[in-house]
């Protein structure tokens, strides 16, 4: 059963990106300036490249609220992209505007082009890289953003923190190796780790492999862009013995507590009350003002990658993509336990 879903689309420089999202309640505050920050979240970080200067992501709401509520009908979220004017011919969907401007064949190493342009028999790469581009999770983070405020509702929240920037630990070194990759004409990737906390027990489930909560969280953070590892709470399980890491169980106060949180809050691939502790890799960004060797499709020779305009390092706007991207698990699996049709049924089964 799935209470919450919602499709996006649109191209990187195309005229807009959208998403449509089904199963939100009615009677829910959404505050449009809530999802407008995370979008800044979005674009912000040390090592952001030339887009972030064009773009300034704000969200228009084009259907499911009206005077500041949710109305139970399908929500329809719309970002403009500002750049397309600049690409309007490029990316017409008129076929009397057919162009070869910006248009390239060298496969980008790291990147979809190579097995999408076979998938989808495609000669031009501008027509793998447009919808494959990580662009596509500006609207991902306004989904998530109307998530985050229903389960804020239930005083669930999350954030996020960088662990590492390529070999740096703290933030002074985070931006060093960052300068040093940008001198180079390089990227540096790092890791992440979200947190949610304030969960119910019992959210996900045992009996199949599909509804088990930690997996769906796992395909969620795996499937952003460049990510490219996804652990759940401590991620040196492996050198460790089961007395060390299994969560010991308490009573304090007629409750149950924990000293530990090795489980990342997830047991069975259910929710177990602790804090949910998400841990993701992000590889360096493949785009490289210094080109990597690749080859040519149309003519099959060896030359250097196409490059269009980069960052240095997103691992914090990654980040906040995968807080994004999680708050939207959780509040499918919250909707399946508590779900009703308004706020105050919901509020009374939770």
């Amino acid at each position: 059963m799935t209470n919450f879903r919602y499709l996006t689309a649109g191209e990187s420089h195309g005229k807009c990106l959208t998403a449509i999202i089904e199963g939100i309640p009615s009677g829910f505050e959404i505050n449009p300036d809530f999802i407008n920050n995370e979008l800044k979240r979005r674009q912000g970080g040390y090592g952001r490249g030339g887009r972030m200067k064009i773009e300034s992501d704000t969200v228009e709401i084009t259907s499911g609220i009206r005077f500041g509520k949710t109305l139970g009908s399908p929500i329809t979220l719309v970002i403009q992209n500002k750049d397309f004017e600049n690409w309007e011919k490029i990316m017409s969907v008129n076929p009397k505007d057919i162009t070869d401007e910006k248009s390239f064949t060298t496969y980008r190493p790291g990147h979809a082009d190579y097995a999408g342009s076979i998938k989808y028999d495609q000669k031009d790469l501008r027509n793998i890289l447009e919808r494959s581009s990580a662009r596509k999770t500006a609207i991902e983070v306004a989904v998530g953003a109307v998530a985050k405020q229903i389960l804020q509702e239930f005083d669930i929240k999350g954030h996020s923190k960088i662990i590492r920037i390529g070999n740096g630990r703290t933030e002074e070194e985070f931006k060093e190796e960052i300068d040093n990759a940008k001198e180079a004409g390089d990227t540096v990737g790092g890791k992440f780790e979200v947190i949610y906390e304030n969960l119910p027990v019992g959210l996900g489930s045992f009996v199949h492999w599909d509804r088990m909560i930690d997996g769906k969280i796992a395909q969620a953070v795996m499937s952003i862009p460049a990510v490219k590892t996804v652990s759940i709470g401590n991620h040196h399980a492996y050198k460790i013995h089961g007395s060390e890491f299994h969560d010991e169980m308490f009573l304090k106060d007629g409750k149950i507590h924990r000293n530990t949180n090795n489980a990342g809050g997830i047991e069975g691939g259910m929710t177990n009350g602790e804090n949910i502790v998400v841990t993701g890799v992000m590889k360096p960004i493949p785009t490289l003002r210094k080109p990597l060797r690749t080859v040519d499709a149309k003519t099959m020779t060896e030359t250097e990658a196409h490059f269009e305009r980069s960052d240095t390092c997103a691992v914090e706007a990654c980040a906040v993509v995968a807080e994004a991207r999680i708050a939207c698990v959780l509040l499918d699996e919250f909707l399946n336990k508590y779900g009703g049709d308004n706020l105050k049924e919901i509020k009374s089964r939770f």
